[in-house]
């Protein structure tokens, strides 16, 4: 690798050729403030809060896009610098929709934080505040133009990494706006409502749907019974949102702090992800004996579902016909659960905690009502759970230990690894290499589908059936893989494809990292490890071990596959339009 040799500061660096200004001060533990970059996806110097001088050039340069060269000379904390960025910073706060105190980005906006940072004490610029509709339509996200900044983070992360494209620029100067096609709502255009638009923006111009009222008014009602599941991710991501590091697995005080708010029961999804195995394992042996279409595609990403039928609507008999995991746990709910207690299905109300906006969309889906109610009443955000735990007061940190309740607590490693990508595919492979072989198979690790590459090909032997598997985690790598396959350049029995990069650990409804955390740490990885900390520390590592699902198969569905099974289970998909229509 060659290096250079530079001057930041007065301090003497050697770092290497090529990397920008940003990098190498970061090399230095020097902090440059930035706003509008995230690296590796917005790196466009646009809000001109990382600039710098450089010795010998005309004008100040932003840190973010200039690559550093031999002899470089940079001043990060000139005078010139200085006021420079307090000028940049106090005009875009002298437009911005300050209303911070009632702001869902209060405390974790990272505008808020440059300005204390900066020591802005007073705006000299008065601007002319824009009044704009906030788009409130969508069941997922809300989109508040008022509060936005023109960053373009979401832009790009919309546009270049999820590929699904519905929000852009328009107009110019002054006027110029973030918003979608022929200024649509986002429930009139190609949303696939994944959410991660959110979780890159700085601060509260776009945000999750809220509907933690909806909640709390079903825990205030007596002749309600209120139960609470939860997935996956988010027990290895609610503890960020108390100060806690990334990755910690918080699943003890997660349950714990459910059972303070008052919900009747507090089951966790692994267990409806151990019988989504069950019945998407049994779909992919059937396929592949039966000559049905493939490959089969996973189902259990909701944006991804949404994705696909509005831009690949051939691939929709690709789909398997399971419902998501928490889908699923509503119906068997509100059916099993209801008959066993003997409760009325309209008394019981399912809440789901969800690192997933898109589920929000998924649960309003008039073909998620198995037993003529709602499979799942309301989704939470991580993000909302949090907000209804601070808000009742209860100390996060400092809780007794707590499991899930029974009877449908129970759940296998392979459901918790439902959370990260290629986790899937994982857990089928262990279900469906023991169904094949008819005997216990001690090595339960498919390390080749792990890790965050945005594709993965692994071939598996499996009892004289070679199984050819994908799996691609973000919706830009989805649409390079699907190209593929269309275009006959690979062939595949089985696909996993999570809408989400790095699958639902780093889900549209996670806590949000600001751009000095998120453009350096790997989210993915870090959240990811525990996951997989977690499915070891289990006693059962296959989901046709769980007892409880051998149990549901026994006492009320059958078999796998059975004609009650697809009652409840599985569902359909529909094709969409791809472009709002004027």
């Amino acid at each position: 690798m060659e290096m250079v040799n530079i001057t930041i500061d007065t301090r003497k660096l050697q770092v290497p050729a090529g990397i920008t200004v940003l990098e190498a001060a970061r090399i230095a533990n020097i902090d440059i403030p930035t706003l509008c970059f995230l690296k590796d996806i917005n790196e466009i110097g646009a809000c001109r809060m990382c600039v710098v001088e450089v010795k010998g050039a005309r004008s100040l340069q932003a840190a973010c896009v200039y690559p550093v060269s031999e002899g470089l000379e940079i001043y990060t904390q000139s005078p010139a610098v200085r006021e420079a960025r307090k000028v940049t910073l106090e005009l875009i706060l002298s437009n911005h929709d300050k209303k911070c105190l009632t702001c869902v980005r209060s405390r974790n906006c990272e505008l808020q934080k440059l300005a204390e940072e900066l020591n802005i004490k007073d705006i000299r610029f008065e601007g002319e505040m824009g009044n704009f509709p906030v788009d409130d339509l969508s069941p997922s996200i809300v989109r508040d133009p008022n509060k936005c900044i023109l960053c373009r983070r979401c832009v790009s992360m919309c546009k270049n990494v999820q590929s699904v494209a519905v929000i852009d620029t328009m107009e110019r100067g002054f006027r110029t706006i973030v918003s979608s096609a022929f200024n649509k709502s986002l429930s009139e255009v190609p949303c696939v409502n994944c959410g991660q638009c959110i979780t890159v923006c700085p601060v509260g111009a776009l945000r999750e749907k809220d509907d933690t009222d909806k909640v709390w008014k079903a825990l205030d009602d007596p002749d309600m019974h209120v139960i609470v599941q939860t997935a996956p991710a988010v027990r290895v991501a609610l503890g960020e949102e108390f100060g806690m590091p990334i990755g910690s697995r918080v699943t003890s005080n997660m349950v714990a702090a459910l059972r303070r708010l008052g919900f009747n029961k507090v089951f966790d999804t692994d267990t409806a992800a151990d019988l989504t195995i069950m019945e998407e394992g049994t779909e992919l042996l059937n396929r592949i004996k039966n000559g049905g279409k493939l490959p089969l595609i996973t189902s259990c990403s909701p944006g991804w579902i949404k994705f696909c039928e509005h831009n690949y609507p051939e691939f929709l008999d690709n789909l398997s016909t399971c419902k998501s995991p928490h889908e699923m746990f509503g119906a068997v709910l509100k059916s099993y659960y209801a008959e066993k207690n003997g409760i009325d299905p309209s008394k019981i109300f399912v809440v789901s905690i969800m690192p997933c906006t898109a589920k929000k969309f998924e649960a309003q889906r008039p073909e998620m009502s198995a037993t003529g109610y709602p499979d799942v009443d309301v989704v939470l955000t991580t993000r909302e759970l949090a907000r209804m735990i601070r808000e009742a007061g209860i100390d996060f940190k400092d809780l007794p230990e707590r499991t899930f309740d029974d009877p449908m607590g129970e759940a296998s490693g392979a459901g918790v690894i439902f959370g990260a990508t290629g986790g899937v595919m994982e857990a089928a492979l262990r279900t469906v290499a023991e169904i094949l072989s008819g005997k216990s198979i001690d090595n339960v690790e498919y390390t080749q589908v792990r890790g965050v590459e945005g594709i993965k090909e692994a071939t598996i032997e499996l009892e004289g059936i070679t199984l050819k598997a994908a799996v691609a985690h973000g919706l830009g790598n989805a649409k390079k893989l699907l190209d593929k396959i269309k275009a006959g350049e690979a062939d595949y029995h089985f696909v996993e494809i999570m809408a989400c990069p790095g699958g639902c650990v780093n889900g549209g409804g996670q806590p949000i990292q600001p751009s000095e955390v998120r453009s350096w740490i790997d989210l993915r990885q870090e959240r990811a490890k525990a996951i997989y900390e977690e499915d070891k520390s289990l006693p059962i590592r296959k989901s046709h071990e769980n007892p409880k699902v051998k149990a549901l198969y026994d006492e009320f569905l059958g078999e796998p596959g059975s004609h009650k099974a697809h009652e409840l289970l599985h569902t359909h998909y529909v094709k969409r339009e791809n472009y709002p229509v004027e």
